[in-house]
């Protein structure tokens, strides 16, 4: 059933001969272009993950110090009820 749907459609998944041409074509249209294309992708992709490295780290600080907060909040809490015992 699923070759009859690409048949009809006239095309299915790329395979390599595909992507020889895809890339072929790539080249023949950016020429010179795809070198700083590629750089500037990777570049992209890098302050990507420096983002998100940093909002991690932003998120575990918080957690951290709402841990002490909330460790230091029992042991004052704990301190004022023995004294009142």
């Amino acid at each position: 059933m699923n070759c009859e749907y690409q048949m009809i459609l006239g095309f299915g998944f790329t395979g390599g001969w595909e992507w020889i041409v895809i890339l072929v074509v790539a080249v023949l249209i950016f020429g010179r272009r795809l070198p700083d294309i590629a750089r500037s992708i990777g570049k992209s992709i890098t302050e990507f993950k420096k983002g998100v490295h940093e909002v991690e780290n932003e998120v575990k600080t918080t957690l951290d110090e709402s841990d002490q907060i909330a460790e230091s909040s029992n042991q004052e809490s704990e301190t004022t009820e023995e004294d009142k015992s």
